[in-house]
């Protein structure tokens, strides 16, 4: 037998189930020191956490014999904080107590209450379910816990976010002092710390998360865009990856209901997950992903809990995750099992550095690129193409015989350029993004060389460097909100506190029309930044049309390598005369310009 220290009936399981070594959290579980303790168990998302506390817990319901004894009331309980987490836990641990013939009962909100009573009261020895209606079984009298052995906090952190302590306290609160409490937590905060402070005794601490606190087998990489073409990049990286399953991360609910309309309405085959779903809308969603018939799924951090789909190797973090912990809950969606996954990152523009310091602060190494533009997409596009259709495949006479009569109606060249056609047609387009991947548009050649630009209008922004401001992503705002093509927008300049640039003064009163209509003071994106006409320019084009120096004949010399500027005529001139001989300088700092 493989598995010489676990009990006899969960080692043939785990053969069974194809098992040939245990995972590092599954082995520090079932240590001789950890026999009947408490344990504080810190491990990564897709570790094998759920087979580690059915191993762990196995003891204090098995003993020395071959099955689960009778009981009336349960003697292990596990709670999760979703739905799909704990049918999930509920398949696992019944595979590996299904030698033991142990009865497991699952209690989770959206499902028949009433049934999940009667499988209460016919005695299950196991019971998983979500704190609240875990909470209703107990205050109602269905769930009793008086001859609990083991309790199970499966991802701790995440319900306590969630509010869920005082369902937690409740039920914790009605279990035996003698049971044994097991708290799985990716993280520790302080909450998770008071919580096994109270509820555990001379606990265990087992962590199995490495110095690198990525997952080994997921690529990590960010692409920096503008805040106006984050979704034309989701739709570019779904079809440059081509990811047999793909998932989406959005913060809020109203966010995936407009990027999954948004990918169905470009042809993609998707879904959505999120608190708004129904658990018959979830389940038919997730059925749909696992049978191939959607390929990508557009979910909140919540909804995602607990999901696991095998074929899953892409994730996109579509907005940034709140933290290095929800990055990495999240790209462990993929990943798993030694397969290897992709975590993508989408980054606006302004918000890099604040990525990049949760990059460091996670030790994540990712690799910063530009999104797959028409050309890398239409590459991948041709070896996956040559791929298909140099594939061997198995025909039958019916097909040879539809192959005939179509050579001898066409040329071959015909009939595989239709093929080539007939291929591309069934794929969304990819976008034309505005954003320059390698280009920095702020280096432009002045606008005299540009046609079109011999007459223009400046315009200011009032974002600097200071903000961030970068003409990659700049440009692409200019566009959106002037309602303007690239190549009507000329020089930009970036002072630390204001960005300058330039429109053709035939199109420059319809661009302050439109930035007007697209204004939002209150809003928090690119709507939000003020643009305005500016006569004069930034302060050197205001200062060289002051000296007349583009009209009125060769500019004045500005520096004198010799020594200062001279004053001819005597003393300092100042704005209204010469300064009085004997008056004091200004005092303290020279006044600010403006």
């Amino acid at each position: 037998m493989i598995f010489e220290n676990l009990p006899a009936p969960l080692a043939k399981a785990l053969e069974n189930h194809g098992y040939t070594a245990l995972t590092p959290v599954q082995t520090s579980v079932s240590q001789p020191e950890a026999v009947g303790r408490d344990m504080i168990v810190s491990a990564q998302t897709g570790s094998g956490k759920t087979v580690a506390f059915g191993l762990a817990m196995a003891n204090e319901l098995l003993g020395d014999a071959p099955t689960m004894p009778y009981t009336t009331s349960p003697l292990a309980l596990v709670i999760a904080p979703t739905r799909e987490l704990a049918l999930q836990v509920s398949r696992e641990l019944t595979w590996l107590y299904a030698p033991t013939q142990a009865r497991i009962a699952t209690c989770v909100g959206g499902m028949d209450a009433s049934r999940e009573r009667r499988a209460l009261s016919h005695g299950a020895h196991i019971v998983v379910g979500t704190p609240g209606r875990l909470r209703d079984h107990l205050e109602r009298g269905a769930l009793d816990l008086s001859a609990l052995r083991s309790v199970v906090l499966d991802e701790a952190d995440e319900m306590l976010d969630m509010g869920f302590r005082e369902d937690l306290e409740e039920l914790l609160d009605a279990t035996p002092e003698t049971r044994r409490t097991l708290l799985f937590s990716a993280t520790m905060p302080k909450p998770i710390e008071a919580l096994a402070k109270r509820y555990q005794r001379n606990s265990l601490r087992i962590s199995t998360v490495g110095e690198d606190r990525g997952h080994g087998d997921i690529a990590y990489r960010a692409v920096a865009v503008a805040p106006a073409e984050i979704e034309a990049a989701v739709v570019n990286l779904l079809r440059y990856h081509e990811a047999e399953t793909a998932m989406l991360f959005c913060a809020t609910r109203d966010n995936v209901r407009r990027l999954h309309a948004t990918l169905v309405e470009r042809g993609f085959t998707a879904v959505a997950l999120s608190g708004e779903h129904s658990q018959s809308e979830r389940n038919n969603a997730l059925q749909a992903l696992r049978d191939r018939r959607a390929r990508v799924c557009v979910a909140t951090d919540v909804a995602a809990r607990g999901i696991d789909l095998p074929s899953l190797s892409l994730v996109v973090h579509v907005e940034i995750p709140r933290d290095a912990e929800t990055l990495q809950h999240r790209s462990g969606r993929t990943g798993r099992a030694g397969k290897k996954g992709t975590a993508v990152l989408i980054v606006p523009y302004p918000r890099r550095r604040r990525v990049e310091m949760m990059l460091r602060g996670a030790r994540i190494n990712a690799e910063w690129a530009d999104v797959p533009s028409l050309e890398m997409i239409r590459a991948q596009d041709r070896v996956r193409l040559m791929e298909t259709i140099l594939a061997p495949v198995e025909v039958d006479e019916a097909d040879l015989e539809i192959g005939r009569v179509l050579l001898e109606q066409r040329s071959p060249e015909e009939l595989a350029a239709a093929l080539v056609r007939a291929h591309r047609a069934a794929m969304p387009q990819p976008e034309e993004m505005l954003t320059s991947g390698g280009n920095d548009e702020g280096r432009r050649q002045p606008t005299a060389h540009r046609e079109g630009f011999e007459d223009t209008v400046w315009f200011r922004m009032d974002v600097g460097r200071r903000q961030n401001a970068d003409p990659r992503w700049i440009l692409p705002t200019l566009c959106r909100r002037g309602h303007v093509s690239r190549q009507e927008i000329g020089a930009i300049r970036i002072t630390p506190n204001e960005t300058w640039f330039q429109v053709p003064r035939a199109i420059a009163d319809k661009f302050a029309d439109a930035v007007r209509r697209t204004a939002d003071p209150k809003g928090e994106d690119e709507n939000g930044i003020h643009i305005e006409a500016s006569p004069d320019g930034p302060r050197e084009v205001a200062r060289d049309n002051r000296r007349g120096d583009s009209n009125d004949g060769p500019r004045a010399p500005r520096s004198h390598p010799g020594g200062p500027r001279p004053h001819p005529g005597g003393p300092r001139q100042g704005p209204r005369g010469p300064r009085p001989e004997g008056k004091p300088h200004r005092k303290g700092p020279p006044p600010k310009r403006s």
